[in-house]
């Protein structure tokens, strides 16, 4: 039996990419039987460029969602999924170019394993042109080999509970995950949070290729953080208070919330997401004075919380210099 196919396609004032998109998205090999496009209040030519685009196109059928106040990330990606009719979902960000068989690409994957829920793939950072930049996003995010391992092995849970290596505009997921996951917590990002449930209650894959274009041009509403030394130094020396608060409050929400998950939660992935949260409450009750931070950051050093739930020794010296 065949599966159906949505995508799940946000805009904001996307006018200037969003018909390259659009045209990537018609053109796929496996062509998709729905896009559900939810605006966050653009004021540019966003909905006109849709329209004109899809136009005397019988399909895939769209569906228009027009926000009168602007909802943010989260919570728009949020209402496009729950729009999709589709068995499968392909999350889609307004300012790229999918590779012609991405769609059947991962609709192969889900296919053959019925007890896959969500498939992220690795994309090509492009210029606002279109031209490649010459790298990839998880080389990019510093994706290692141990990651990528852990994904692949069943145990993606650990990897994701280090940091967040899933990028929305890369994913697919069962319509299933998103009705199970609702509703995303403010304090998480949509694709972090669909990520964790599908981690920690069921099966979940990346596909090691670039399906995507990943185009990078300065107005990105997510863009990708700069891991080159200079972006380093800048975390280092910005201010840790807020950044930690948001860590706790994003922990605590998983905390909270997964004991409620379904399929439920292993005892052992629950007692792990309790360190998670212990770890995060202890790093943001660090001293401000940076000389009374060495005790108990070497304490979560020795008991390995900082490579289980972090960088490992980044986050030490993070922890040990950032001012307040």
């Amino acid at each position: 039996m065949a599966v159906s196919v949505s995508v799940a396609l946000c805009t904001y004032n996307g006018a200037a990419y969003l018909e390259e998109q659009l045209l990537s998205i018609i053109g796929q090999t496996l062509r998709p039987d729905e896009i559900v496009v939810s605006d966050d209040g653009s004021t540019d030519e966003t909905l006109a460029v849709v329209q004109r685009v899809m136009a005397e196109r019988p399909d895939p059928a769209v569906v228009v969602l027009r926000n009168s106040s602007a909802l943010g990330v989260t919570a728009n990606f949020e209402q496009a999924l729950a729009a999709c009719s589709g068995d499968l979902i392909a999350l889609c960000d307004q300012d790229d170019i999918w590779r012609p068989d991405r769609v059947k690409r991962m609709v192969a994957e889900f296919t053959q394993r019925p007890a896959l829920q969500m498939l992220h793939a690795d994309a090509r950072l492009v210029d606002a042109a279109g031209d490649p930049l010459g790298f990839t996003l998880l080389q990019t995010l510093g994706v290692s080999d141990a990651d990528r391992a852990a994904v692949h092995a069943g145990h993606a849970i650990d990897a994701y509970l280090r940091r967040n290596i899933v990028t929305g505009a890369t994913m697919m997921v069962r319509r299933e995950l998103v009705e199970r996951s609702r509703p995303f917590p403010a304090s998480w990002v949509h694709d972090e949070w669909l990520a964790m449930v599908a981690a920690a209650t069921g099966s979940v894959d990346l596909l090691d290729e670039p399906l995507t274009d990943y185009r990078q041009h300065g107005g990105n509403q997510i863009g990708v953080t700069s891991l080159d030394a200079s972006g380093k130094l800048g975390r280092l020396r910005a201010p840790r208070t807020v950044r930690n608060a948001r860590l706790l409050a994003r922990a605590a929400v998983l905390q909270q919330r997964a004991s409620e998950f379904e399929p439920a939660v292993s005892a052992s992935i629950l007692a792990l997401i309790d360190a998670k949260f212990a770890h995060e409450a202890r790093r943001s009750a660090l001293h401000p004075a940076r000389f009374l931070r060495v005790g108990s950051v070497a304490r979560g050093w020795q008991a390995g919380d900082y490579s289980r739930f972090g960088l490992g020794l980044q986050d030490v010296l993070r922890d040990l210099v950032q001012p307040v």
